[in-house]
């Protein structure tokens, strides 16, 4: 003869809020993921790279920004290249870009300034919702081995 035993209300509730919160958990994870389709990735290269490029008709666009002696150079090929200026020799560069027909694009200084300043993203939200998850799938686990225990006990 088995006798079944039921559960405390409370522990229920217990699994229950532990089960949305880990839904919870695995929802705001994959809000945080990354867009991959929207992000650009440059790639560094040196001055005499770009000026090769320059020179054999390569680059499509150039986004300057003067703030950080930069150049984000677009290629016809669809890569994205970074490259950097000396002190002082914007103008030259400009003036080089505009001879050879490539579209030019000088960032404001409030934008270059803004663009410098602004700090890498840091991804401790996901470390913190992975810990939480991580926590609750323990709890979890915990509560259910204690159940099984209990109902094998009592058999």
């Amino acid at each position: 003869m088995t006798t079944q035993t039921r559960a405390f209300p409370a522990v229920k509730t217990a699994l229950a809020l532990a089960l949305a919160l880990a839904c919870l958990c695995c929802a705001s994870l994959l809000a945080l993921a990354p867009v991959a389709h929207g992000a650009v990735s440059y790639e560094k290269e040196s001055l005499a790279e770009y000026e090769q490029q320059l020179a054999g008709g390569q680059i499509s666009e150039v986004t300057i920004n003067k703030f950080i002696r930069s150049l984000r150079i677009t290629l016809k090929d669809g890569r994205h290249v970074l490259a950097t200026y000396p002190k002082h020799e914007e103008p030259a560069v400009a003036a080089k870009l505009k001879s050879k027909g490539v579209p030019v694009t000088v960032l404001t200084p409030e934008v270059a300034q803004r663009e410098a300043k602004s700090k890498p993203v840091k991804h401790k939200l996901r470390y913190i919702a992975g810990g939480v998850l991580i926590v609750v799938i323990l709890i979890v686990g915990a509560v259910l081995l204690v159940f099984r225990r209990r109902r094998l006990a009592a058999e």
